[in-house]
């Protein structure tokens, strides 16, 4: 799925708001107002309803499906998306195996988790060490209970 959006620069807030959402959703951006994520019906339904936010804030957006040419492209495509889910699966990695415990901690690190996996669509091995990492740490809070 592509999703090709145009903004005014004035007033900002609805550039920033669109950006803050994309990168919820794990866009990768091959160019400016250019990205893409791949295709599912929950990436259908997201683009064409940022679409119609970015029309009723003045822009312009259309919503494409597309293929790459090549193997290597589309290698290239999941790789970049990959590589950013699987620093952030690391960060909660770290931070599960830093903590001593604590609900407040665990229940920051299963946000994370749950957040990351929002825009994980090709699953990293990080993914599930991660997701031990907190079950771990879920363990050690029951047990100091």
């Amino acid at each position: 799925m592509l999703l090709a959006y145009r903004l005014p620069r004035e007033p900002s807030t609805p550039r920033i708001t669109l950006w803050r959402r994309l990168r919820r959703l794990g866009v990768v951006q091959p160019i400016d107002n250019l990205v893409a994520l791949p295709l599912d019906d929950r990436t259908r339904e997201q683009f064409e309803w940022l679409a119609g936010e970015v029309e009723d804030a003045g822009g312009e957006a259309t919503v494409w499906v597309g293929q790459l040419t090549s193997r290597a492209q589309e290698r290239e495509l999941v790789a970049r998306m990959t590589s950013a889910v699987e620093a952030d699966y690391e960060l909660v990695i770290e931070a599960a195996e830093a903590s001593g415990g604590g609900r407040r901690t665990l229940g920051r690190l299963r946000r994370s988790l749950r957040d990351i996996r929002a825009r994980d669509y090709f699953s990293p091995p990080a993914r599930q060490r991660a997701e031990k990492a907190v079950e771990r740490l879920a363990e050690l809070t029951e047990a100091a209970r």
